[in-house]
């Protein structure tokens, strides 16, 4: 009786599991689609340039995504006639929020090197790819422990 209960248990905690991480992965493609979607409205040349967080260790992708979202505040549109799709696209990004448990970052923002929009936008989205793909990763390998584990991909 005690093995069926224990059996039952871990059952549930992994179906439990297994039915919310796939949504984790969706958000992140998503937020990648919308960084491509700004990324071909996006005003890049005489444009003001952004600290651009690039390859960020762990405990230190939350910071990254933060900086993510001040940077994009930052950006303007190529033209007038793209500026309301640019607006509600800046807003779905200032929106995601992500947090990863463990320690701070001691870095800042600033920190970081200033680059092109469209190379901001892109480090952006490699940081969303690797967010999908650890997620994914995780979920075959681990699926009792990804909601702690989810980010320690390398």
């Amino acid at each position: 009786m005690e093995r069926m209960i224990v059996f039952c248990m871990l059952l549930f905690c992994s179906s439990a599991v297994l039915t919310a991480s796939p949504y984790d992965t969706v958000k992140y493609k998503q937020i990648l689609k919308t960084i491509e979607h700004l990324n071909s409205t996006v005003k890049d040349k005489g444009a003001e340039l952004v600290h651009t967080p690039e390859n960020p260790v762990d405990g230190c992708r939350s910071m990254a995504v933060a900086c993510f979202q001040k940077g994009v505040l930052k950006l303007q549109p190529e033209n007038s006639q793209v500026n309301s799709t640019f607006t509600r696209t800046v807003k779905i990004l200032r929106k995601f929020t992500f947090r990863e448990p463990g320690k701070q970052c001691e870095s800042s923002c600033e920190s970081y090197e200033k680059k092109t929009p469209r190379e901001f936008l892109k480090s952006f989205a490699k940081l969303m790819k690797e967010f999908a793909k650890c997620t994914q990763i995780n979920l075959l390998e681990e699926p009792v422990e990804i909601v702690v584990v989810q980010m320690k991909c390398d």
